[in-house]
């Protein structure tokens, strides 16, 4: 089987912010999608042509790509039932 989830998430630079929520991003995929998803990070500072793609307007944003429907999280990611419910997980393990 392949990634189940495809994640992005945009940051600018290494912030505190910006760390954290890819601690709380990492964090909560180990938990619930272990083996099923890829976090691909998006450094806005270096490549602020791709914000535009996925209409990124604050940082950090996560926006999950597959499975569809494209949802998008903004913040530091430390909500975990936000984020689990944001990003469909919750419903599933629920199932």
């Amino acid at each position: 089987m392949g990634k189940a989830y495809e994640l992005r998430l945009y940051v600018a630079g290494k912030t505190n912010k910006s760390v954290v929520a890819l601690q709380n991003l990492k964090k909560l995929c180990e938990e619930h999608l272990k083996g099923k998803y890829s976090i691909e990070v998006i450094d806005l500072l270096e490549k602020p042509q791709l914000a535009e793609g996925d209409q990124i307007f604050a940082i950090p944003t996560l926006v999950k790509k597959v499975p569809e429907p494209v949802r998008k999280i903004i913040g530091d990611l430390s909500n975990e039932e936000k984020v689990l419910v944001g990003l469909d997980i919750r419903t599933k393990i629920n199932n």
